[in-house]
């Protein structure tokens, strides 16, 4: 039975779509059965991993407002064990069409039950913004994983969505729980990186995976190539980063 986690942070340019695909990558190079669903109108994980969104006529979208079974939506990808749920600029409308429906929060949870048990990981990627496709991402998922950029600002609005996660614990999803915090784009060099690596470890404690995601040229440019790191340049330091953290999920997970 697969574990589900949303990748999540309502702010933006934290690296949300970098560790989705990237993670997930890794996850499947080590043979994990890994499904990423891209829940972000934006479409990057969609086009990251080789799709063009343009293209896609069947969607998460399309499974959430009904019109479509998700298996009929899953494509494959060119590494072995990793599929995808793609998105289009369509997902903007459903938070509008799922206004009026009953357990409207509950329809990707819904959706995800189906196919659970075909993989060991289901990993979401959230849009920046704590909106309902968000609210139903966290509803769905066994845990979610907060990405934050090693900058100034970089604990702005956490408090925020630490606290909507307590109110969908209590109301929606008593299960779900953080996997971690997630320390990005860290350069050794600057000393300000150095202070936030300190100032969340001192908030967050456990809460903080060891693995720290630096800055680095691989992970920016290999989305133009529709490709995760892992396979632009395994041999990086954002490839080798991702594949640690993929190590230390699956030694959690086993």
């Amino acid at each position: 039975m697969g574990k589900i986690i949303s990748i999540a942070n309502q702010k933006g340019g934290v690296g949300k779509t970098t560790t989705a695909m990237n993670l997930a990558a890794s996850l499947a190079v080590l043979e994990y059965r890994t499904l990423v669903v891209d829940a972000d109108p934006q479409a990057n994980t969609t086009s990251g991993l080789g799709h063009n969104p343009r293209e896609i006529t069947k969607s998460i979208y399309e499974c959430m407002v009904g019109k479509e079974a998700i298996k009929d939506c899953i494509v494959p990808t060119d590494i072995k064990f990793l599929d995808l749920l793609p998105s289009h600029i369509n997902l903007v409308g459903a938070e509008v069409e799922m206004v009026n429906m009953n357990q409207r929060e509950e329809k990707m949870r819904g959706v995800l039950a189906e196919i659970k048990d075909n993989y060991d990981f289901i990993l979401i990627d959230c849009a920046p913004s704590l909106g309902l496709i968000t609210i139903n991402a966290l509803t769905a998922s066994d845990s979610v994983i907060i990405p934050v950029q090693c900058e100034y600002f970089a604990l702005e609005g956490l408090g925020k969505l630490l606290n909507t996660i307590k109110i969908i614990q209590k109301r929606l999803n008593s299960a779900l729980e953080v996997e971690g915090i997630l320390l990005t784009m860290y350069d050794v060099r600057l000393r300000l990186s150095n202070q936030v690596v300190e100032e969340v470890h001192t908030h967050f404690k456990d809460m903080v995976f060891e693995t720290i995601i630096p800055r680095n040229v691989k992970l920016s440019e290999s989305p133009s190539f529709g490709l995760p790191a892992i396979v632009h340049d395994a041999e990086s330091k954002g490839a080798l980063s991702y594949l640690s953290l993929a190590k230390e999920i699956g030694d959690r997970l086993n």
